[in-house]
């Protein structure tokens, strides 16, 4: 199994930033995708940035030019860096692994256990 553990959400004014970190550990399951989805209260959860199985990287419209995602491969950590936070930003952030199980060879998907960010005055 992996676990996915972030870190990095708070509260944060409009137009400051933050750095969530997602870092997997374990084994028998091969990751071939990694990213972030956020689910604001009352809304369904949606995707903000992710790589892909081909290494590209996909961003949520509202998000681009203002999130990057980036990874280090040698701590197999996924980041994910907010600038200009709006407070349409404020939301759960959940960070999530897309792979195959080493022992059953089934696709999976694992999540990690969200972290709260809230952008307000």
């Amino acid at each position: 199994q992996v676990q996915l553990v972030e870190s990095g959400g708070g509260l944060v004014q409009p137009g400051g930033s933050l750095r969530l970190s997602c870092a997997a550990s374990g084994s028998l399951f091969s990751i071939n995708a990694m990213g972030w989805y956020r689910q604001a209260p009352g809304k369904q959860r949606e995707l903000v940035a992710a790589f892909t199985t081909s290494g590209s990287t996909n961003y949520l419209d509202s998000v681009k030019g203002r999130f990057t995602i980036s990874r280090d491969n040698a701590k197999n950590t996924i980041y994910l860096q907010m600038n200009s936070l709006k407070p349409e930003d404020t939301a759960v952030y959940y960070c999530y692994a897309h792979g195959i199980s080493l022992a059953t060879g089934d696709p999976g998907v694992r999540w990690g256990q969200g972290t709260q960010v809230t952008v307000s005055s």
